[in-house]
């Protein structure tokens, strides 16, 4: 069942949208808004969450208040990794929920969290369980970065692959299972914070992993799960008919759908990082929902 839809993925990382051709936001607060009554027009009901942002940025946030979006969407969603990337320690992860829930009259959600394998299984295990430690109870939906590991031969969504150094590869070691499908050590701690943590598993378009990811989601326990309906994706031969085997192969779970990444010939530049040229295409991926089966969320905590 669909239980949200989530428009766009850290759009205040470079990584996922084009800051050069929309510095001040501006073009995408209006993408935001678009997207957001599109999604009220395909359903009445659904929670509509705003792409997690990363970094976590109270500015940026009051940026999208001062814009109108936040009056177009029922909760917003922050990312972090700071045993990986972020500046800041783990410890902290309290704190940064709550400057953002300070700001927001809506739910804050965690829709990605996550520590990587890159150093040793051992720092991950202790990662999940120290996340699970400070987020549970703190926010209604928190959601571990990811299941898999991304598959070597595949690149990470990243634009400054040369400014991460070594850090890029910490990109490939985010999951409890190895690209083989073997679990790490985390897979063993992440039943113990399941159902309360949920799970994000990005599936790639024709994604071989899907019926063997089904599998494990209901060995480890996950109810809620985050993944991605790529508005770029939409436009390959036979897009429909993966979309919909992917949530029918995912009906059981309660799953938050991601509408993001720009097809090259609808955006400002060729990238799936660029604005839109037109704000109201975003709507043509949002239509995806409209006869899809949702359940109904009710917010817990703060």
């Amino acid at each position: 069942m669909i239980e949200a839809a989530k428009i766009w993925n850290e759009p205040n990382n470079k990584s996922h949208w084009d800051l050069q051709l929309d510095p001040d936001w501006a073009r995408f607060a209006e993408t935001a808004i678009a997207a957001g009554k599109a999604i009220r027009s395909a359903h009445a009901t659904l929670p509509r969450v705003l792409g997690g942002i990363s970094p976590i940025d109270p500015a940026f946030i009051n940026n999208m208040k001062a814009r109108g979006v936040l009056d177009h969407v029922d909760a917003v969603a922050v990312h972090g990794f700071p045993l990986d990337w972020n500046l800041w320690k783990i410890d902290e992860w309290p704190a940064k929920l709550a400057e953002i829930q300070a700001l927001v009259s809506v739910p804050v959600w965690v829709t990605e969290v996550g520590v990587s394998s890159f150093g040793a299984d051992e720092v991950q295990a202790w990662g999940l369980r120290r996340t699970a430690e400070l987020l549970n109870g703190r926010a209604p939906r928190i959601h571990w970065y990811s299941l898999y590991d991304l598959p070597a031969a595949w690149e990470a969504t990243t634009r400054h692959k040369e400014a991460e150094g070594s850090s890029y590869y910490r990109h490939f070691h985010m999951g409890l299972l190895r690209e083989d499908g073997s679990p790490k050590a985390a897979a063993d701690v992440f039943p113990h914070y399941a159902p309360a943590m949920g799970l994000c598993q990005w599936f790639h378009f024709e994604d071989h992993r899907l019926d063997d990811a089904v599998v494990w989601l209901r060995r480890l326990g996950v109810r809620h799960l985050r993944t991605g309906l790529s508005w770029a994706d939409s436009f390959r031969p036979d897009a429909l008919s993966w979309f919909d085997r992917q949530m029918e192969a995912l009906a059981e779970f309660d799953v938050t759908v991601t509408f993001c990444f720009t097809p090259e010939h609808r955006g400002i530049a060729p990238h799936h990082t660029s604005p839109p040229l037109n704000v109201n295409d975003v709507s043509l991926s949002v239509a995806l929902i409209r006869s899809a089966p949702s359940t109904p969320v009710t917010f817990t905590g703060p």
